[in-house]
């Protein structure tokens, strides 16, 4: 029919490019949007220093780099290049106190400083400030030339082999610091304290915590004269970036994650273009968890192990594990999901983060394990079930080596499962016994990372769920003396499929255990 439109004829080249090259350009345009994520993802994390920021020219105070670079040293451990990182931008002043960045990336808006940095790399002159959070009410402070005078802080040595220190009292390892423990040279002046009573109280509240050492040590801190040597003599300089860290419960796993945390967080909110070191500034002795220290960073000290006076070019004080949004979660609401970044990249969301993800990630990095390419799946008919024990071990030096029961019959609840797995005919279930208490950390984390399912009685060692892998199961056991919500928000904030059986006493049901596990694996297809 003339004058009649030629759509529908079968040569139309319209048609032809509609049937055949929709799909390439529909694969095209899938492909240019994660070449732009990863490319973003891999410049962020190799130009901290100088790139990372560089979009955030209204937040002067936190562009460390931007007035004296602050670039990585030759012994400092790079970052590792994480899927699950996000630019650690600084908030705008108008940034939501409840959004999920604000408890767990960079909420810390409000800067004051106390001594401002000179752009003089060879300036005798120290600098100091705060870097402040409205959300969890805690400061991430840093000082350049700053001394520490191990000889005025009252403490234990620590690192010592628990056995040597058998009975050694938790106030012999804390530290009392003596006014001048920590010094600030300045211009001409007299030795004064460094800060107020009242700057403290803004920026280093006390809140709930009982003895807040990270305050105590800034009452002592001292405004020294430059023209009086004795008052700034350095035995040592510590020319890397070094975290300064004050811990208490040490030996917990969950608590020591905090401090973890605590101090990543510090690194990546100051702009650190390398893995800094950290001094622990406590008389503490080891423990196994110590590894995971010396793996994280590039290297780790205690402050009465230095033999004089020592000055650090770069000192980040890094707020208490309390402060942190894990523990603050345990007593006031946290509304936030764990979603995956390239998600929050294309479409931002202040009730969801992947913060905790981006953490589990550093924490498989610095084992070696390779998290910037996915694993090889498992085969859909093969299944690794852990159970996470709890099992006596000496913690330190006040523990007589036995750990509480959170779950009295569990290795009946165990060998119960063992059987039911062993006799499971619609998939091959392996359970896997997560004796942890006598495992090294990288074999913690590679059971964790191979699990479909974890399950374990309430204690600290559930916390390493924080290194799984995003379609791993939680099925958390829960006496009635341990009704806390540690695991589930955890599980949550990092996006993960939880569940609970809540008991009546300390002794579960193994086949009531057993029906739920059914149910679970049935969920994932086995």
């Amino acid at each position: 029919m003339a004058g009649s439109p030629k759509l529908h004829s079968t040569n139309s080249p319209l048609k032809f490019l509609t049937k055949k090259n929709s799909i390439i350009i529909i694969l095209f345009i899938f492909f240019f949007f994660n070449f732009i994520f990863f490319f973003h993802t891999y410049n962020f994390h190799h130009y901290p220093s100088s790139l990372s920021h560089s979009l955030s020219s209204n937040h002067p105070l936190h562009l460390t780099h931007l007035n004296l670079p602050n670039y990585a040293h030759p012994s400092s451990k790079p970052w590792p290049i994480l899927p699950s990182y996000l630019p650690w931008t600084p908030p705008s002043s108008s940034s939501s106190l409840t959004s999920c960045e604000g408890f767990f990336g960079n909420g810390f808006s409000k800067t004051s400083t106390v001594l401002a940095r000179t752009t003089s790399p060879s300036s005798p002159y120290s600098w100091f400030r705060c870097h402040y959070s409205g959300t969890l009410r805690s400061s991430v402070c840093e000082a350049g030339r700053v001394l520490m005078d191990p000889g005025k802080i009252r403490m234990s040595v620590g690192g010592e082999r628990i056995q040597e220190v058998i009975g050694r009292s938790d106030d012999d390892e804390l530290p009392v610091f003596e006014n001048g423990a920590f010094r600030l040279r300045v211009k001409k002046k007299k030795r004064v304290k460094a800060v107020s009573k009242e700057f403290l109280d803004e920026f280093v509240d006390e809140g709930v915590i009982m003895r807040h050492t990270m305050r105590e040590l800034f009452q002592s801190m001292e405004l020294v004269d430059d023209n009086d040597d004795d008052d700034f003599h350095c035995s040592q300089w510590i020319e890397e970036p070094t975290l300064l860290v004050t811990r208490f419960e040490y030996a917990n796993v969950f608590h020591t994650y905090t401090d973890w945390y605590s101090s990543y967080v510090s690194s990546r909110v100051t702009g650190l273009p390398a893995r800094p070191n950290v001094v622990f500034v406590d008389g503490h002795s080891k423990t196994q968890l110590e590894e995971t220290w010396e793996a994280l960073f590039s290297s780790i000290r205690f402050a009465k192990n230095f033999t004089g006076s020592v000055c650090f070019r770069h000192a980040v004080f890094v707020p208490l594990g309390y402060e942190t949004a894990w523990f603050k979660g345990l007593s006031q609401p946290i509304d936030c999901h764990g979603a995956s970044a390239k998600s929050l990249w294309t479409k931002p969301n202040d009730r969801k983060t992947a913060r905790l993800s981006e953490f589990g990630e550093m924490i498989k990095a610095a084992f070696d394990f390779p998290v910037d390419k996915p694993r090889e799946p498992k085969p859909p008919s093969e299944h690794n079930v852990l159970f996470i024990r709890r099992e006596d071990y000496l913690a330190h030096p006040r523990h007589g080596g036995k750990v509480e029961s959170r779950l009295s019959n569990e290795q009946e609840v165990f060998n119960s499962l063992r059987t039911w797995a062993s006799n499971y005919s619609q998939c091959n279930i392996n359970l896997v016994n997560g004796l942890f208490a006598h495992m090294p950390m990288r074999e913690q984390i590679r059971a964790i990372e191979d699990a479909s399912v974890i399950i374990g009685a309430h204690g600290a060692g559930l916390t390493h769920v924080v290194t799984a892998l995003p379609n791993t199961v939680i099925l958390e056991i829960i006496s009635s003396q341990f009704r806390r919500p540690h695991f589930q928000l955890i599980s949550q904030w990092k996006g993960l499929d939880y569940h609970a059986i809540n008991l009546s006493g300390s002794s579960a049901n193994p086949e009531e255990v057993i029906e739920r596990l059914k149910k679970i694996m049935k969920s994932i297809g086995c």
